[in-house]
């Protein structure tokens, strides 16, 4: 305290916890209490400002009255007269006061209001400020009239009212610390006297049970306003199996909790609740959500809302000698608060015997003397209610048994705190493997181990089919509204993008991208898949056919667009999230329901997508993610009867065995994106720096873990030396580093396995006579980094000319200028056919070029241009199916060019005086995520 500030002689006028905190703030400041005037005591129990005055021996006056009919009673006016107070501070007093006592001090009287004018007015003030959802809050100190707060404006203040603000937390943090500087103008002699305004007043009333039973149809952000202004006087209530449950400790569902868990139907409720393990989820009609952490039965018990199905049941604890010495202690402490009780048995309830909110105040505090580790809060005491509970409670907190379980890994990284998963996600819960099997995932960039990641055995695959089987059949997802599944897309969207920095940083750390490729391209395209196919979940239709018999019986033929079912996805180690969400959002548009494997050294980004898209609210058992090796989990995702659809990324080796195995189980649908040798030609025509910006980018971007990359080169032989000096001075400026470094170029390659055989791969080329320009080997520093690699003379009968590297090795040969058929037939020559491109001015040699490349894409002047509208997919062992786009029942060949507004002339003109006829198709998921019927 500030020893030189001006101090007064105080009678506070009040009761309730309020006005206790406000007497403490008094005290505190250094003015003199001269006496405490509060209400009789309630059932055998003092008001909390009555206890906490004697406690310090200042003088308490407990009348139930302080005039009849009008008149002050003199012998209570005399009482506090004699007090010699020089101000009167009123909080919380319900009583009315005559006004020989509030004109009585020197200074008068003050009364604390809080809220903020001209809005809310009343004992219920605040409360109302949070059921309004106010974003702004505070306290208004007024002269005491006879109306108590009526009077002019002494002092106003106003606070931002966060999401989850209480009443409680208003008045603690700010109410009560700031309210004080009332006191000292009136003491410094600055206090001012502003008239009330009475414009925008409102003056609900008190709330009262009947009246806070809680409205469903409306926003979970109003559902979460109406029980926090409630909490915890009356409390706000709904119809639970029969009877008024009541809900406390609200707070909207934001960056914490996921609806996983036990469905709890509530009357009126737009849809169920979930008992979860962090509390109860509930729901507003607009789909957001909050959760409640504690609930309340009509018989006073009151329990963590997370045990509403498991309250009682577990086991009882069995005390040591020293827990029975202190259950003995805690015995002591009951009898001496309830001592209307001649004695405290196990059964005795806390509140039936008379207890009062101060009291457990006081409990808590004693229990704090006694044992100091056992640091309560007041809800223990209420959801404990009888001394054997209590005492359980107590014990389970002593020994350290309360604690729930952590099921997220904390990586403090990329300044910032990231949040990942580590188990499996079935059914809506995250849950370890059977056996409680784990592995370690590697961190590319140092070689350590990240988490423990749960490994799914077959069991594990069993059940996660089983739920979406489930969630397909018989739960709400199967029945959805196709616009309320898009909803639900489009949310799942937005967390993505909320989270994109936190999901950036998990692909860099898991995967080894660069954190600034995986914000804009790992996770931002996934971001945009998600949205794009939000957009179709209402579009999906089939159509009606004219047939011979419409007439004259008034046949109809029509079709219908029906999702399939459960759908397996197996997804590859490059881009985790990305090729998770090319194949998962196109299923679920659809209406089908997924299990997903993930690459066994890349995990995480899945988990974290199982986490956002449970808060997103997709119902348990539509998204199922597995960790897990590809011969167990992969394999019996192939053989399951009850899989109807499996999408494969990966190496044609592992893709035709995948087919083999869906054929023979139960002849499941199949789409497979598999390996690619991707040729690009570069004619001398071309325009040079965009060609060696582009050819880099075909080669080096993501490391070259990447699907589509340029496998090889062609360079006209005029410009073949000009380019190649060209890429080396490129590849020497590139950095190589740390991942989340954001200058550098180049991270490290996926895992350590890879780093050998590209380490091998360039022991091929260079033992076949291919020239190594530069780069061919792995760095010598920790991590898994590989130097970009630049290799020319290279012949078609070469290992390297035929086979994927699948990391950064620039593989060129030149070819003789005309001899365009020449090239295309090495091109051509391989038995994959995903991507391949051609630089060239001459728009008709593009074109011919581009009808002669057999690949699903074909780049024209451009490369690594792919989204989301545009279908994705290979010819020949690269496989068949797509990804992305609305596709067709036909295969696709698509071109991509790079264009300017000469160039859109010149393939014009091109186009009509060849007569050439280029089809562009884009091809919808229809052909294998639904089935016509």
């Amino acid at each position: 305290n500030d020893l030189t500030r001006p101090t007064m002689k105080i009678a506070v006028i009040g009761q309730s916890l309020f006005g206790k905190e406000v007497y403490k703030e008094l005290r505190k400041d250094g003015h003199t209490i001269v006496g405490v005037f509060t209400i009789p005591d309630k059932d055998g129990k003092a008001d909390p400002l009555a206890t906490e005055a004697e406690k310090d021996g200042v003088p308490v006056f407990k009348l139930s009255r302080w005039r009849v009919k009008g008149q002050a009673l003199p012998e209570v006016v005399s009482q506090y007269k004699a007090t010699g107070p020089e101000l009167n501070v009123l909080p919380f007093c319900s009583q009315f006061i005559p006004m020989e006592v509030i004109d009585h001090p020197k200074h008068g009287s003050i009364i604390y209001h809080p809220s903020l004018l001209p809005r809310h007015r009343g004992a219920s003030a605040i409360n109302w400020t949070l059921i309004h959802g106010d974003k702004k809050g505070g306290f208004t100190v007024f002269w005491a009239d006879d109306g108590l707060d009526t009077g002019p404006i002494l002092l106003q203040r106003e606070c931002d009212v966060e999401p989850n603000d209480t009443v409680n937390t208003i008045y603690k943090r700010f109410l009560f610390p700031e309210g004080v500087e009332a006191v000292r103008l009136i003491a410094e002699g600055k206090a001012q006297r502003i008239p009330q305004p009475e414009e925008g007043a409102t003056y609900e009333c008190i709330q009262k049970k009947e009246n806070s039973k809680i409205d469903w149809n409306q926003s979970a952000e109003a559902i979460h306003n109406w029980i926090r202004g409630n909490d915890k006087v009356p409390g706000a209530w709904a119809e639970v199996d029969g009877q008024k449950v009541t809900f406390y400790g609200s707070t909207l569902i934001d960056n914490g909790v996921a609806a996983n868990g036990r469905p709890l139907e509530i009357c009126g409720a737009s849809r169920p609740g979930m008992v979860t393990k962090a509390g109860l989820v509930l729901f507003g009609n607009d789909g957001g959500a909050l959760l409640v952490k504690n609930i309340q039965f009509e018989d006073g018990k009151m329990i963590t809302a997370s045990q509403y199905f498991s309250a009682g049941a577990s086991a009882t604890v069995v005390l040591t000698e020293e827990e029975k010495a202190f259950a003995e202690q805690m015995r002591a402490v009951w009898q001496s608060i309830l001592t209307n009780v001649g004695q405290i048995e196990d059964s005795t309830d806390f509140f039936k015997s008379g207890a009062a909110s101060m009291d457990v105040v006081r409990l808590v505090e004693e229990v704090k003397l006694c044992a100091s580790s056992c640091q309560l809060q007041n809800e223990d005491i209420y959801m404990n209610t009888t001394f054997q509970d209590f005492i359980q409670m107590c014990v389970r907190k002593l020994r350290g048994e309360d604690d729930e379980e952590e099921l997220i890994v904390d990586y403090n990284i990329n300044n910032m705190t990231v949040k990942m998963p580590h188990q499996l996600f079935i059914n809506g819960e995250f849950v370890d493997a059977e056996g409680g099997k784990t592995y370690k995932t590697i961190n590319p960039c140092d070689g350590m181990a990240i988490c423990d990641v749960s490994l799914a055995q077959i069991s594990d695959v069993d059940k996660a089919v089983a739920a979406a089987k489930e969630a397909f059949e018989e739960q709400e997802w199967g029945k959805m509204n196709p616009r309320d599944r898009g909803r639900l897309l489009y949310k799942l969207a937005d967390l993505m993008e909320q989270h994109q920095e936190e999901l950036a940083t998990i692909e860099a750390i898991d995967s080894g991208a660069v954190y600034t490729l995986a914000l804009k391209t790992h996770v931002g395209m996934s971001i945009q898949t998600f949205r794009y196919f939000a957009g179709w979940c209402d579009k999906i239709q089939g159509s009606t056919i004219p047939i011979n018999q419409a007439r004259p019986n008034r046949n109809l033929c029509f079709t219908r667009k029906e999702p399939i079912g459960v759908c397996a996805i197996v997804i590859p180690w490059n881009y985790p999230l990305m090729m998770l969400a090319w194949k998962t959002a196109a299923c679920l548009a659809a209406g089908n329901t997924v299990v997903l494997k993930p690459a066994q050294v890349t995990p995480l980004t899945a988990l974290k997508f199982a986490e956002l898209a449970s808060r997103a609210g997709l119902p348990k058992g539509v998204i199922n993610i597995l960790p897990g090796s590809g011969s167990l989990v992969g394999q019996r995702l192939s053989d399951h009867p009850d899989v109807r659809k499996l999408g494969f990324t990966g190496s044609t080796e592992i893709g035709k065995q995948i087919m083999k195995s869906c054929a023979v189980s139960n002849l499941k649908k199949v789409s497979l994106e598999l390996g690619g040798k991707s040729p690009l030609i570069i004619f001398a025509d071309c325009d040079m720096d965009k060609a060696v910006r582009m050819g880099m980018s075909s080669v080096f971007f993501n490391k070259g873990e990447n699907c589509i990359a340029a496998g090889r080169l062609f360079v006209e032989e005029s410009i073949h030396d000009q380019f190649v000096k060209k890429v080396v001075e490129e590849v020497k400026k590139m950095k190589i580093g740390d991942p989340l470094d954001r200058c550098t170029d180049h991270g490290p390659q996926n895992h350590k396995a890879h780093l050998d055989k590209l380490v091998e791969f360039c022991q091929f080329g260079v033992k076949e006579g291919a020239v190594l320009v530069c780069g061919g080997h792995a760095l010598q520093r920790p991590g898994f980094f590989f130097e970009p690699t630049v290799f020319t003379n290279v012949q078609d009968h070469m290992y390297i000319a035929k086979e994927e590297s699948f990391g950064p090795v620039m593989i060129i040969s030149k070819f003789k200028s005309g001899e365009i058929d020449e090239v295309l037939r090495s091109a051509n020559a391989t038995e994959y056919g995903l991507a391949s491109g051609v630089f060239t001015k001459d728009i008709s040699k593009a074109l011919y070029v581009s009808e002669r490349l057999n690949a699903g894409t074909v780049f024209v002047n451009t490369y690594n241009k792919t989204d989301v509208a545009t279908p994705f997919g290979g010819f020949k062992q690269s496989g068949f199916g797509k990804d992305l786009g609305k596709f067709e029942c036909r295969r696709t060949h698509q071109v991509q060019v790079f264009y300017s507004v000469k160039v859109i002339k010149l393939f014009l003109i091109n186009l009509i005086l060849a007569g050439m006829n280029l089809i562009y198709t884009v091809v919808f998921f229809y052909r294998f995520l639904i089935k016509p019927s």
